[in-house]
């Protein structure tokens, strides 16, 4: 496989930030159309072969796919019906690409509404009014998507050492991050909410069971950050001693951190990865009493 992608977040900030509002757009529709699925797993991306996908969604007429494809640079958005329409991804605003989306979806008998503000951000525009957010750096996102098929390798490996209830690997746009997470089967607290722009009700449902998570997303490291969190936090697992250099608990986000800069440099980025998964799980599993 070679060695793992390298891409420093302060090198495309602003085409993170646009990407990260087109996401958006596309996981609503995702959301509009879809039936649910506990824990909103129904409104999640997924890595693909050129890109990030909703997979196939229904509706009316049919099974339609929006796919990012960040090797030819464009959103393909496609039917069971055989047609087809393509958002060029370029720098453009991101009240551009709102438009362009959603007159594609209507010109192939898809019209949809969705909420159209962002959530988990601090600062949510409107989408169709968002002048802010135009930058588009295609090999930086491409390098991006590699870094989650690096990553979403080793957490599918991990994924599959466990028999209970999982989630898929797949990518939460409102915090822009690839996740997988592990349930222990009994209910869990009320969440008491909190991210910006985004209800307590979606926290609640996402965090109605017992979990312990893990992702990587573009930041909290130099390169971007690998995580692992447990709700509830049980008794003393912020001070379980996680065997992998450079990890650490961060006590103001509540969960620990690995650089996703020490994995890649490690002489074996695949196990370095592999064992704070693993110590992570151990820790909810064994302190928590799973």
């Amino acid at each position: 496989m070679g060695k793992w992608p390298r891409l420093k977040v302060a090198d495309w900030t602003d085409t993170r930030d646009t990407l990260h509002m087109w996401t958006q757009i596309v996981g609503k529709i995702r959301m509009v159309h879809a039936p649910s699925v506990n824990h909103w797993w129904h409104v999640t991306l997924h890595p693909s072969a050129r890109g990030l996908t909703t997979m196939a969604i229904p509706y009316d007429e049919g099974l339609f796919e929006l796919e990012f494809d960040f090797l030819a640079h464009e959103l393909q958005i496609r039917t069971s019906h055989g047609q087809s329409r393509v958002v060029t991804l370029e720098p453009k605003t991101v009240a551009v690409f709102y438009t362009e989306v959603m007159e594609s979806l209507t010109a192939l008998g898809i019209p949809t509404t969705i909420h159209a503000v962002p959530n988990e951000v601090e600062h949510a525009i409107p989408f169709a009014k968002d002048e802010t957010h135009r930058a588009y750096d295609g090999d930086a996102v491409q390098t991006f998507w590699r870094q989650l098929t690096r990553a979403g390798r080793v957490m599918n490996q991990a994924r599959s050492e466990f028999t209970g209830k999982a989630s898929p690997v797949h990518f939460f746009w409102g915090a822009m991050d690839l996740a997988y997470t592990r349930f222990s089967g009994r209910t869990a607290p009320p969440h008491p909410g909190g991210a910006p722009n985004c209800p307590p009700s979606v926290m609640r449902e996402g965090y109605s069971h017992e979990l312990a998570s893990c992702g990587f997303w573009p930041g909290g490291g130099e390169e971007g950050a690998f995580y692992a969190y447990a709700y509830p936090e049980p008794p003393a697992y912020r001070e379980w001693s996680v065997p992998v250099d450079g990890a650490r608990f961060d006590t103001a986000m509540g969960e620990f951190l690995l650089p996703y800069e020490t994995v890649a440099d490690s002489s074996d980025p695949d196990a370095t990865l592999a064992t704070f998964l693993r110590s992570t799980f151990i820790a909810a599993d064994e302190l928590a009493a799973w």
